[in-house]
């Protein structure tokens, strides 16, 4: 540590974290907690880049080339609380020295239960036959009432295959006895792909073209912005669904509207969205869609964890040697 550098090096978070991950905080750093839980500025994150040595953003919150490249500019590691980091400019932070890290693994599971949840409820009519039932308009069971699709026995197509599609896999092939494929450019080896009994496809309109559930699970990037457009849309089943919990801009959200509507695909979960936290507000009218706001991550044990999982990278970090999450 050099001369003149805090014991207790400072690390300003942008959001409120569960109380044991601001409680191991405020023990190991000088933390500027966000007590009121309110929305980072601009120019908020941009005089923490200058003050403070980390900075622990959320994935909502966007750390650009202009504001790393302040001068001066203090911070020496962003700890992104979150397994997405697109938020982030990474190119522009290693230009200027400043580390990267993330929080994978401990959120996999969650996820998982997420996209599964979003599948049965678009399948089933769930959200809709919620909705029904708190109006007061239900009318009692009826053999045409609400009828929805199978799940069970039916073909799940994963674009990535990363952890989080690995464990959507798992729990589709052994909870509903579905067929699984899968394109990724990058796949695992074929001893997991053996394990899962998963399908490799050469191509994602392979995937489209197949699956009655297709759920994505691919990183936001430029080559994945859009991935599944309008051109894509139309490759699918009719009676298809689209599952989304990954990154809202993976999907061309005017073009899902449009193909909902003219019912070319059957229905869509999301629980993610283009331009956060704003909605489509055509999607907002729709049944055949259900919509949950980005809770994939969202229970105590994932939260917990991945605020413990951003520290561990800080303190690693500050002792001088390399944080296991570094992406940048």
């Amino acid at each position: 540590m050099s001369a003149g550098q805090s014991a207790r090096p400072t690390v300003v978070f942008t959001r409120r974290l569960p109380r044991p991950a601001e409680e191991q905080a405020a023990r190991d750093f000088d933390a500027r907690l966000n007590a009121d839980d309110h929305t980072f500025t601009p120019a908020e994150i941009a005089e923490a880049l200058r003050t403070a040595d980390a900075l622990v953003p959320t994935v909502t919150d966007k750390v650009t080339a202009q504001m790393l490249n302040a001068q001066p500019l203090k911070v020496r590691i962003i700890a992104n609380y979150g397994v997405g980091f697109n938020n982030i400019d990474t190119g522009a932070a290693k230009t200027r020295g400043v580390v990267v890290t993330n929080t994978p693994d401990v959120l996999t599971e969650d996820t998982a239960d997420d996209a599964i949840l979003l599948m049965l409820m678009v399948a089933r009519r769930g959200g809709e036959g919620e909705r029904e039932v708190r109006a007061k308009t239900w009318t009692g069971w009826r053999p045409t009432h609400m009828l929805g699709t199978r799940v069970s026995g039916k073909t799940l197509g994963l674009i990535g295959l990363g952890r989080i599609g690995r464990a959507v896999a798992h729990r589709a092939r052994h909870g509903f006895d579905m067929r699984v494929i899968f394109h990724d450019p990058y796949p695992p080896p074929p001893s997991v792909v053996a394990e899962l009994e998963a399908e490799p496809r050469a191509s994602v309109d392979d995937i489209l073209r197949e699956a009655d559930f297709v759920s994505l699970h691919s990183p936001a990037t430029p080559e994945t912005h859009h991935l599944i457009d309008a051109r894509r849309l139309g490759m699918m089943k009719r009676g298809a669904f689209l599952i989304n919990n990954a990154r809202g801009d993976i999907v061309d959200e005017g073009a899902l509207v449009a193909a909902l509507k003219q019912g070319t695909i059957a229905g869509a979960g999301l629980d993610v969205f283009e331009r956060e936290p704003s909605v489509s507000p055509e999607l907002l009218t729709m049944n055949n869609v259900v919509l949950l706001p980005h809770i994939g991550s969202a229970t105590l044990e994932s939260r917990v964890a991945m605020g413990l999982r951003a520290l561990d990278n800080l303190k690693t970090f500050f002792a001088g040697a390399p944080p296991r999450d570094r992406v940048a």
